[in-house]
């Protein structure tokens, strides 16, 4: 028995056709046979010559031919009735009146597009009625039971606090379609592919987008047919949620059905509550979840990348991308600073994405032209990101050839970041850091919790930080004038205000409770060295 689809779409003629309890009457349909797809609401059983006043539209009409008028203009207002009041087919059984179907039949419901069904054999009508009828309920009762399961998923959604990405992961689950969240200027914020890839979903988005005309209420728009439903509250638009049909770039593509416009009118429902009770803007999110996949490269492919970044508006094509870290120095100033860094970026017409990566740390991704100096743009972004927070920092990796490389930039950033510590002076001549900035001294801080390194400190200067303990001495400041003096004993001694006898007596304890040879430039580096992360260690 051919029912309907899981997906809950109407009985149609076809179905009913297919169903054994009208297949053994041999049906064979002489006209509109490119509109048996037509929905069954219900059958009716007819041997009245004006059927049509009992019907509303929807309704397969059984009939055996015995009320059909004699004459062909009797015929032409019986079918066209029929078919005024939208009746999906007409059935007649070629048994009892007819045995072949009068060609005024034939004629009328060609003209008027009504499928005209002929039975090769008696039929029980009755158990027809009976078995469609049952069908029809059911599939209306099933269709009632997914819509209340729609609406108690996005109610939970909605009490649980779900931000948009939530809602359109849902919406593309429920439904089994791509579905895409997009503001007011067609940039794509969020996109759930489906069946496909984001790639396939979002390439030549606000193009195609803007194609497809804006609409007051649910409905098909477009030349890529989708389904789109506005957001908004109280008059006020925020944008768009989109469904698109069938998985992404098939040119035939399943109908959307009730349980797809339930879905995407829920969708909406939930965007505008997320909207009003979250504080972030929609296009903040976006840029933020965007930013966490380019850092920890959770694309699917390069291509899924471009596709998405594209679709938020920013040049993919001989394009230069510079990775910038801005970590300012308590959790509160973060709202402040990525505000104030958006809104520089939008005044002097710089294209880059700007998110939250932690708790105190900003990422901001530029956009630049290959001709365009990148150290410039940095340099106004990042005099914007320090005025308003003092002890704010700002790192930058070197500049990325294309998206792929990315995330490489982000992790020099951070590599530069770590080696930055508190009040770090800046360069005289910009108000960043890079990594040609890394000396000796960062390169050992970035690595402060490295047991390795603290390791080394220890066995290197463990007994002579033991002995100023224990005595009350002070060798590891002599022992640090020597080596700032390259090993010259007279300079320490007049450094140090000490007497040569003095420096000399003290650097022989030095030697041997070390066990080291100060006159080797090798062991004075090795020392120099662990005095450098004692130094670090102690944050001095």
């Amino acid at each position: 028995m051919r029912c309907p689809d899981p997906a809950g779409r109407p009985l149609t003629v076809a179905d009913v056709l297919a169903l054994p309890v009208l297949a053994g009457g041999g049906p064979r349909v002489v006209t509109g046979v490119d509109r048996v797809d037509r929905p069954v609401r219900w059958v009716h059983i007819t041997e009245l010559t004006d059927p049509a006043s009992f019907l509303k539209g929807g309704e397969l009409v059984l009939t055996t031919g015995m009320p059909l008028p004699d004459d062909a203009a009797g015929v032409r207002r019986y079918v066209g009735e029929l078919a005024a009041v939208g009746a999906a087919a007409l059935v007649i059984e070629l048994v009892r009146r007819y045995h072949r179907p009068p060609d005024a039949l034939v004629d009328a419901c060609r003209a008027h597009g009504l499928p005209l069904v002929t039975l090769a054999k008696d039929v029980n009508f009755l158990e027809v009625t009976q078995v469609v009828h049952a069908l029809i309920l059911g599939n209306q009762a099933d269709a009632m039971r997914r819509t209340q399961r729609v609406h108690e998923a996005f109610t939970a959604l909605t009490l649980r606090g779900a931000g948009p990405e939530d809602v359109v992961r849902a919406a593309a689950e429920m439904s089994g379609r791509t579905v895409v969240l997009e503001n007011l200027v067609h940039r794509a914020l969020v996109c759930e592919p489906s069946g496909g890839t984001v790639e396939a979903a979002l390439t030549g988005w606000e193009r195609r987008s803007r194609a497809t005309p804006p609409a007051d209420h649910t409905e098909v728009l477009g030349p890529g047919g989708w389904l789109v439903t506005p957001v908004e509250y109280q008059g006020e638009r925020w944008g768009r949620v989109a469904m698109l049909p069938g998985p992404p770039g098939t040119t035939a593509a399943p109908s959307f059905g009730p349980e797809d416009v339930t879905v995407l009118e829920r969708t909406a429902m939930a965007l505008t509550i997320a909207r009003l009770t979250r504080s972030a803007p929609w296009e903040r999110t976006a840029h933020r979840n965007a930013l966490r996949d380019l850092v920890e490269q959770r694309h699917r492919s390069p291509a899924d990348a471009r596709a998405r970044v594209a679709a938020l508006g920013l040049p993919t094509d001989r394009t230069r991308f510079v990775a910038v870290l801005v970590d300012v120095p308590a959790r509160e100033d973060t709202a402040r600073a990525e505000a104030r860094l958006s809104e520089e970026l939008d005044a002097t017409g710089h294209q880059a994405l700007v998110g939250l990566l932690a708790p105190t740390r900003l990422g901001v991704l530029l956009a630049l032209r290959p001709s365009r100096p990148w150290r410039q743009a940095v340099e106004r972004l990042s005099r914007v990101a320090l005025a308003p927070a003092p002890g704010t920092t700002v790192s930058v990796g070197s500049p990325a050839p294309d998206l792929a490389d990315v995330a490489r930039s982000f992790r020099e950033a951070a590599r530069v970041a770590e080696a930055t510590g508190p009040g770090e002076p800046l360069p005289p001549d910009r108000s960043f850091h890079e990594r040609s900035d890394i000396g000796l001294r960062r390169l050992l801080f970035a690595l402060r919790d490295d047991t390795r390194i603290q390791d080394y400190a220890q066995r290197r200067l463990g007994p002579l930080l033991d002995h100023d303990a224990r005595h009350g001495t002070d060798l590891v400041t002599t022992l640090r004038g020597y080596l700032e003096a390259a090993g010259n004993k007279t300079v320490t001694a007049r450094l140090g205000g000490l007497s040569r006898e003095t420096v000399y007596q003290r650097l022989r304890t030095i030697e041997r409770l070390l066990g080291r040879d100060l006159d080797s430039g090798d062991q004075r580096t090795e020392l120099h060295v662990a005095l450098q992360v004692l130094d670090v260690l102690r944050g001095r």
